[in-house]
């Protein structure tokens, strides 16, 4: 599913014009983004968890070149279901 198919049946439900629901979806995007971008989860009760999981740094080795190298610590983002929502898929 794509972002237009997301805005397509979101205005054949609400009956809301295609325009206005993709600015709503456009902005819930850029909110859900900028809050991760400030290191901050984004919890949605019934659908969901943003959250941002952290990777420490660690060694790696290159076996080609049989070389290590140091991958430095990051952080990356994640989504996790809520648990109503992982019982639904079941």
């Amino acid at each position: 599913m794509t972002k237009a198919d997301i805005i397509n049946e979101v205005a054949e439900a609400t009956g809301m014009s295609k325009k206005e629901v993709t600015a709503v979806v456009e902005s819930f995007m850029e909110t859900v983004k900028g809050h991760m971008i400030k290191k901050e989860s984004v919890f949605l009760r019934g659908f969901g968890s943003f959250i941002i999981k952290h990777r420490a740094e660690k060694t790696a080795r290159n076996i080609s070149k049989n070389t290590t190298m140091v991958i430095p610590a990051h952080d990356l983002p994640a989504f996790k279901p809520a648990k109503s929502f992982m019982e639904e898929m079941r």
